[in-house]
């Protein structure tokens, strides 16, 4: 089986996942209004749900404004993530594919992990390209933890 051919896209903070966001959190605000109408007596649990909306969506709102922003790059062997002029290589998981955006986190060769959510919108020209690599590098992804297993093993040695 041929691998899938190279491919750079730009990802940077998504449209979908704000609105997602924003989705939720009128949700969580409905559901406390209709419990607040409900309740004979406004206490100190409606108030602790009240704060701890407040500070999720605060929390979830500088989250999402902090989102990576750089390069996602997969050179027909390995992926890589470029941002402000730094490359790391990393092994990539598909969590969630609505076809017009992916939810995607890379473990980097450092252990850490990066979450990021490509959009078709940013741009259509390459996001097929950006899919068949993502769904046609399985084998490549499983080797890259093979020689980092074994090279885990060499410095252990």
């Amino acid at each position: 089986m041929h691998s899938a051919p190279a491919v750079s896209y730009p990802v940077g903070r998504s449209r979908f996942q704000g609105w997602l966001l924003v989705l939720t959190g009128l949700a969580g605000l409905l559901v406390g209004w209709i419990w607040f109408r409900q309740s004979d007596l406004v206490g100190w649990r409606q108030g602790l749900y009240a704060a701890t909306l407040l500070v999720t969506c605060v929390m979830a709102v500088q989250a999402w404004r902090r989102s990576p922003c750089g390069s996602l790059r997969w050179d027909g062997q390995a992926w890589s993530w470029t941002e402000r002029d730094v490359s790391v290589c990393a092994v990539l998981s598909v969590h969630l594919d609505l076809q017009f955006f992916l939810l995607l986190s890379l473990r980097t060769d450092t252990g850490s992990r990066i979450w990021l959510w490509p959009e078709r919108r940013t741009m259509a020209a390459r996001w097929n390209a950006l899919r068949r690599a993502v769904f046609s590098h399985r084998g490549a992804g499983q080797v890259l933890t093979a020689n980092a297993e074994a090279a885990l093993v060499q410095v252990k040695s």
